[in-house]
């Protein structure tokens, strides 16, 4: 396996620390706190929550700039900061984290954030498809979403 082009982008430790002390999300509305069936997925520890660990669900958003493709959408996370540190430099794929399924979506996107690629693609099949999507120059980062639901997964961006 070659070694990784890429990185993947921690969700906003500035949304982390609002939605766990003030419980409010991007949209400063009130978070939702729940206990984990288990699997839903934790974008903070890029993996599947555990069964009975506390979670909250909030929107998040993953742009900065104004514009059509700015969307709001919900994500999970921890209720409590984790001490573990997920890998940033390859995808939360596979059986041991249970994050992202046996399907997911890549959109590429422009400097600008405006959407210029996509594919729908498989853990077999990510790294090739993500490093396809990262050499084009009009890239500039990529979202992983999951496909069922569409929900944000995480940000990768050229290392």
């Amino acid at each position: 396996m070659l070694t990784p082009s890429y990185k993947i982008r921690p969700i906003r430790a500035e949304f982390l620390d609002k939605v766990r002390t003030q419980g409010l999300d991007d949209l400063d509305q009130p978070v939702e706190r729940h206990i984990a069936v288990g699997g839903e997925p934790c974008r903070d520890v890029l993996r599947a929550a555990l069964p009975g660990e506390a979670i909250i669900l909030a929107s998040y958003c993953p742009f900065s700039m104004p514009g059509p493709y700015k969307e709001y959408g919900p994500v999970y996370v921890l209720a409590e900061a984790s001490t573990a540190t997920p890998e940033l430099g390859v995808l939360p794929i596979g059986a041991d984290t249970g994050y992202f399924g046996k399907v997911f979506v890549l959109r590429a996107y422009s400097k600008a954030e405006r959407i210029v690629d996509a594919l729908l693609t498989t853990p077999e099949a990510a790294e090739t498809g993500l490093r396809q999507l990262l050499a084009q120059d009009r890239v500039d980062f990529v979202l992983a979403r999951f496909a069922g639901y569409g929900c944000y997964g995480c940000r990768i961006e050229r290392a």
